[in-house]
């Protein structure tokens, strides 16, 4: 578990928040603009907070 949080991380700048389980949202990392959040993750995704962003979990 702890290498798929380290590739999604690296691969799709996303974190697994505390008690996550598979097939939940996953949150877009800070570094990440809407702009490029846009790009990145064609599905869409939710922001809750300006600075808090969710999307579903990307494919490994």
């Amino acid at each position: 578990m702890v290498l798929d949080s380290l590739r999604l991380m690296a691969g799709y700048s996303v974190a697994r928040p505390v008690n996550w389980h598979e097939g939940e949202d996953v949150i877009i990392v800070t570094a990440v603009s809407d702009e490029d959040a846009k790009e990145k993750f064609p599905k869409g995704f939710r922001t809750v907070k300006p600075y808090l962003r969710s999307t579903s979990q990307p494919d490994l």
